[in-house]
This record gives C-alpha cells, structure tokens and sequence, in this order.
C-alpha cells in the first residue's frame, strides 16, 4: 500500500493554482513529484484550480475534481478584491480530467453544477454510496435561497461521470457557514467532517447512517480536541487509513502567511471515537501542501507515478 495526496500550493502567482502530486509509502513521510511541479494545469475557466478531490472509481477509472478558481488571475481584477465577491460571482462549474493509470490524463473539461441560484461552487469531494451503486458528488455553495449568506453543502449523484443528477441541499448550519465537506464511511455508519466558520469556527465531525438522509449529530469527543486549538485557521479536512488501521486527519492549517502554511496531521484510532490526537512529530513533508485528498494507491501505482515524473 502507498498514498497520493493531490493538492495546491498557496502562490500567488498562477503556478501554484494548480495540480500537485505528493507520494507517501507509509502516509506519515512525503515526497514530491515531478521536482515539485504542477502535474497538470488549468487551461479552461480561470486557468486556476484549487481544494482537488480524487476518486478511484469501480469502472476502473480515476477523477479528480477542483475548484475553478485563480485568485491570480482573477481576485484583484474580476472580483475586486473582495471573497464576499467570489462567494456570490464565483465560477458555477468543477474542473474535472480522468486516467486510467495515473499518469496519463485527459484533457480538462467543465461541469457545470449550479445554475445562477449558485453563487459559487467550491471544495468538491466524492464518496461512493454502497445504497444506490452510485457516486455523491459533494461540495460547498452560497445560494439564493438565503441571500447567498451562509454557505451550505449541495450534492448531485452520477455513475458515470459524464452525467449528474440535479443538485440538492446536503445540509446546513443553522447558526453558521459550513464549507469543505468531507465523508467517509465505517461500520456502516458515514463521518461527516465540515469546516464551520463560526460556532464554533473550526472542524467539526458528524455521524449519521446515510450520506444523503439527515438525523446526523455531533461527535462530542471530536469537538473537545478541536477545542484545543487555535480557532479559525484550520480547514479543509482529509482524512486516510493508516496500514495500522488508525485514522489520519490532515486539516490545512491556513492561519499564517507564507512557508508556515499547510497540513498538519491529527491521528485516531476510529471516526467513531472521535478522538484525533495531533502528531505532527511521526510527520515529514516537503512543503505545505493546500486543499487536497489522499488516495490509498498500490506499490504498482505508486511506482509508475515514480518513474513517470
């Protein structure tokens, strides 16, 4: 078993915008690849991409799914310096390329999600649903419903990739935004991690026993580590399997400018107990990798990315 964490790097230039590759035979020590150069770049829309998502699907195919987004090019131009701007005149659509092997990748295309009820459409993640044989579509979107306030989680359902179903309310927060959604599934329950922005502003970790049905609540035992922490700085949660069976949650760690940006690792023995435990000490990274997931990938994989870049 090894690990590939696709994600971003923090520039501000439009380089950093991009797609990265990092590679990890053991999810605790990081590698670049390709010298630390983008894997692949953002010709449509923006010409920038961040918060990657990847999916291994069951047609054998793999998907990465990102923002269309370039503050380079565009914050300071097209939305005037302002996130309040981008949260309502934001792009309306995900970036998307596919492979069959990782290393050789289709050209971009754009799906467009939101209709102009959308104000944006942001941090996207996938989760295969074992209940419909099909895949949620999962991400974060200020809407018209509520003034384009408060942001919550929208979905839409695909099996192919090519299609996808109308959007939907996910859920939202009555007392706060919640952005950069994230779920996974153990013991027949589904986790549920959320970025809130205020009440607390910090992670914030959810269990239910659907991905798409509500009667979701709180993991109390997950918001008193959380409670440790510096708040409002913290988001974008992603979280692997460990070869030990443990968990580990990396959460971007955006509270500074420059080279202090970027994941730091939390590790617990189950979602269910909530109880994830700073580590950064069994951690080595390159840089500071931004708004990414990890994908469980084989020694094979692991070594055609090696020799391809």
């Amino acid at each position: 078993m090894a690990y590939l964490f696709v994600h971003f790097k923090e520039k501000r230039t439009p380089d950093g915008e991009q797609v990265y590759f990092g590679l990890s035979t053991d999810g605790f020590h990081w590698e670049q690849v390709n010298s630390g150069n983008p894997v692949l770049e953002s010709t449509l829309g923006e010409k920038g991409v961040r918060d990657h998502t990847i999916v291994r699907a069951a047609n054998g195919k793999f998907y990465i799914f990102s923002t269309d987004l370039s503050l380079a090019n565009c914050f300071h131009t097209k939305y005037k310096g302002s996130w309040n701007n981008i949260a309502i005149e934001g792009s309306k659509h995900l970036a998307l390329w596919e492979s069959e092997d990782l290393v050789n990748w289709s050209d971009q295309r754009l799906v467009q999600l939101g209709g102009e009820q959308f104000g944006c459409v942001w941090a996207p993640d996938v989760i295969h649903d074992p209940e419909h044989e099909d895949y949620v579509l999962h991400w974060s979107s200020s809407h018209a419903s509520n003034g384009y306030g408060a942001k919550s989680i929208y979905y839409s359902r695909t099996r192919d990739f090519e299609s996808f179903t109308p959007p939907q309310l996910l859920c939202r927060k009555e007392d706060s935004g919640i952005i950069d959604s994230a779920i996974y599934e153990e013991n027949g329950y589904f986790y549920r991690f959320l970025k809130s922005e205020a009440n607390p502003a910090t992670i914030i970790l959810e269990k239910g026993s659907s991905i798409t049905g509500g009667g979701y609540t709180r993991v109390e035992a997950f918001d008193i580590e959380m409670a440790k922490l510096q708040q409002g700085v913290y988001e974008a949660p992603t979280a692997f399997k460990l070869s030990s069976g443990q968990w580990c949650l990396m959460l971007d760690f955006y509270g500074v400018e420059g080279e202090g940006q970027g994941y730091v690792p939390f590790v617990s023995d189950s979602l269910e107990s909530g109880r994830f435990i700073r580590s950064d000490e069994s951690f080595s990274f390159p840089y500071g990798f931004k708004h990414g997931t990890v994908l469980s990938i084989t020694t094979e994989e692991y070594d055609r990315i090696k020799t391809r870049y």
